[in-house]
């Protein structure tokens, strides 16, 4: 007797397997910046929330370091700041993150990348992540950003969180959508 594999191989597994709890909370008691609450949720491409995603994103500290071998300034980076995270979609495609707000990190010698993070999207379905970029709204240096203005002007608000008014931390809502109308760019892993 021979026992048929399910048609999707991927996925919904993320919340029962890779979520414990507090992964997505970045910033320690002591870390360096301004608090910051992201939230958003993912949509499929017809606009309907995607409740079984996982978001990972990987960010600078307030001062633009990566606690990471590979950035030559890690000795400097933010020892209470973890700069990685993660948050599933269980509740109506929703997910969020508290953790502070990056600072630009340098593209090479003359020229600096505007702050933001990194994220990826692991979804039902999907055998390869998407990666994109989440940008704020109220940050000037996007102007001269050379990811963000690699891509063409009409996609870029994709790529834009926007702030809105809270009582508690500022506030940048960013929505995800996977394909159709308004799909976010998502660049090469």
């Amino acid at each position: 007797m021979f026992l048929q594999s399910p048609s999707q191989t991927v996925g919904p597994f993320f919340h029962d397997a890779l979520i414990h709890g507090g992964e997505n909370v970045l910033a320690g008691e002591g870390a360096a910046g301004q608090r910051i609450y992201l939230e958003g949720r993912v949509l499929d491409g017809d606009g309907q929330p995607v409740p079984d995603a996982m978001l990972e994103i990987w960010q600078a500290d307030a001062h633009g370091y990566f606690n990471h071998p590979a950035d030559p300034n890690q000795a400097k980076a933010d020892p209470f700041f973890r700069g990685f995270g993660r948050s599933d979609t269980a509740q109506g495609g929703r997910f969020w993150f508290k953790t502070v707000k990056p600072g630009p990190v340098s593209w090479d010698d003359t020229q600096k990348q505007a702050p933001h993070v990194n994220v990826r999207v692991f979804a039902r379905g999907m055998l390869v992540h998407a990666v994109t970029r989440l940008y704020f709204s109220d940050e000037s240096a996007n102007q001269t950003d050379p990811v963000l203005n690699s891509v063409p002007p009409e996609r870029q608000p994709t790529l834009i969180a926007q702030l809105k008014e809270s009582d508690d931390l500022p506030t940048y809502c960013f929505d995800i959508r996977l394909q159709g109308e308004g799909e976010t760019v998502f660049f090469n892993p």
